[in-house]
């Protein structure tokens, strides 16, 4: 930023996809792909004589999210009609949520660099999703496949000071919202999509300055890029004597600046009115109760439980608790292993190292995480070496098979009796007497290789810290 005096205003609106089987008011698919206006009813269109049916999972999958971001659910909320006129927007309105959302005030907790951070949520309301418009050169074709999927707005306070928290507090709802199984959060498909409100004001000043938003973001280092660019443009603009203009941009990634879209509407342009063709959504309190003890563990308190529980340092934990399904996986790996640290470095090292590479899923791992702790405690026994232990999670991971199948079949078990050893050792040095007076002289560099040799020996069987011990004594000049 050019100058230090200026205070960002952030307030981020993120469109969650919920993750139902139809639509919000129709019975045609919700999936992402699909054949062109393969996946669009009457009802979608706007149709002359159709009718919307809520579709109960979405309100059920809505109260979940708001019950987990501390929300206020109400238990009667309204459909309203949000009315613009765009190609991708059939009917000519959008059916939304106005002045009595399903949710309000809440917030949500959240780690940025290590410290907590809680961010307030001023709303979350249901929503039907737009269609798309495709441009071909001179031409714009329109695909209503996401016409009518269900959406969660879900609306934070203008309290984000830097745009680097802004993207931290995203992940943190897409982490939530995986949790809950509610939204995939799969930000290339759009089921995940930010809108980005940024004004500017001098530091001690109450008054907020003119709000510009960013549309339709779907990555979070765009986020935190588009952000940046658009408080330094508003800078420049009010320190060289011109005003921002209220309206809505889009962020260049390849550019990497803002461009303007449209001028902002107000909420009085939408013209908001009552759906009529829609009741009033009324929930009974037992409901929610049941579906609030249906809620997990969140992200936050899964990260804290971690440390506390198993020892694991805020990196760690983080990690591991960034997928539901990961945290779960070290949790059953560890009472097989009883060694946290060392079970929390095997899945973040060897596992993901493979799944990634094979693009599996954690719930499709070959290795079960009964079978890798089961690995881990041979290995803190002394059936197995570390580096033998690679090799069996290796034959584990092609095969399926429990660790004692393999150490058993491929004869790996870690030879850790002192009269082999001591055999071995003394073969080797009396191979190789020249290296043994360089060590003896000073030159204790040459120590590995003597390692390296009885590892050779024993096909990388023997137990290192016995080898270690034995050639300490071995190698120590004679009295």
């Amino acid at each position: 930023m050019s100058s230090g005096d200026w205070e960002a205003i952030i307030g981020l609106e993120i469109h969650a996809q919920l993750l139902t089987m139809s639509k919000i008011f129709s019975p045609d698919s919700a999936s992402f792909g699909g054949g062109d206006n393969q996946h669009v009813h009457p009802v979608s269109l706007g149709m002359p004589g159709t009718l919307p049916v809520l579709n109960e999972k979405a309100v059920e999958l809505s109260v979940l999210i708001g019950l987990a971001l501390n929300c206020k659910i109400n238990r009667q909320s309204v459909f309203s009609r949000k009315n613009y006129f765009y190609p991708d927007l059939p009917k000519g309105y959008q059916i939304s949520q106005f002045d009595v959302p399903l949710c309000e005030n809440g917030h949500i907790d959240f780690f940025v660099e290590g410290e907590p951070m809680q961010v307030e949520i001023t709303r979350a309301h249901m929503e039907e999703d737009a269609g798309k418009s495709i441009h071909h050169g001179d031409g714009t074709l329109l695909n209503y496949n996401r016409a009518g999927v269900p959406l969660l707005e879900i609306v934070s306070a203008p309290v984000i000071r830097s745009p680097a928290v802004a993207a931290e507090y995203v992940r943190a709802i897409r982490r939530t919202l995986r949790y809950l199984d509610a939204c995939d959060g799969n930000l290339e498909e759009g089921s995940l999509r930010c809108d980005c409100n940024v004004s500017i004001r001098q530091r001690g000043n109450q008054q907020l300055g003119t709000r510009v938003e960013i549309k339709n973001i779907n990555s979070f280092r765009f986020i935190e890029k588009a952000i940046e660019y658009e408080i330094q443009r508003q800078i420049d603009l009010v320190e060289t004597g011109q005003r921002v203009v209220q309206e809505t941009r889009l962020f260049d990634s390849v550019k990497n600046r803002t461009y303007s879209m449209r001028s902002k509407e107000d909420a009085h342009d939408y013209r908001y009115f009552p759906d009529p063709d829609l009741l009033p959504l009324e929930i009974s309190s037992s409901w929610i109760e049941n579906l609030g003890q249906r809620l997990p563990e969140l992200p936050f308190q899964k990260v804290r439980r971690l440390q506390n529980d198993f020892g694991l340092s805020h990196i760690d934990a983080t990690h591991l608790a960034d997928e539901i399904e990961l945290a779960d996986y070290f949790e059953e790996a560890v009472k097989a292993s009883s060694n946290p640290k060392s079970t929390c470095n095997w899945i973040m090292v060897e596992l993901l190292r493979e799944l990634n590479l094979g693009k599996i899923e954690i719930r499709n791992s070959p290795v079960s995480p009964k079978n890798l702790g089961s690995l881990i405690h041979f290995i803190d026994q002394g059936t197995i070496s570390g580096k033998i232990g690679k090799q069996v999670f290796a034959e584990m991971w092609s095969s399926g098979r429990r660790p004692d199948e393999v150490i058993e079949e491929k004869g790996f078990v870690q030879v850790s009796d002192n009269s082999t050893l001591e055999k071995i050792i003394n073969a080797i040095l009396a191979k190789n007497s020249p290296q043994v007076e360089q060590y003896r002289s000073g030159k204790e560099k040459v120590f590995g290789f003597f390692v390296g040799q009885v590892m050779r020996e024993t096909k990388g069987q023997a137990n290192p810290d016995l080898v270690n011990s034995l050639l300490l004594k071995k190698l120590r000049p004679p009295l």
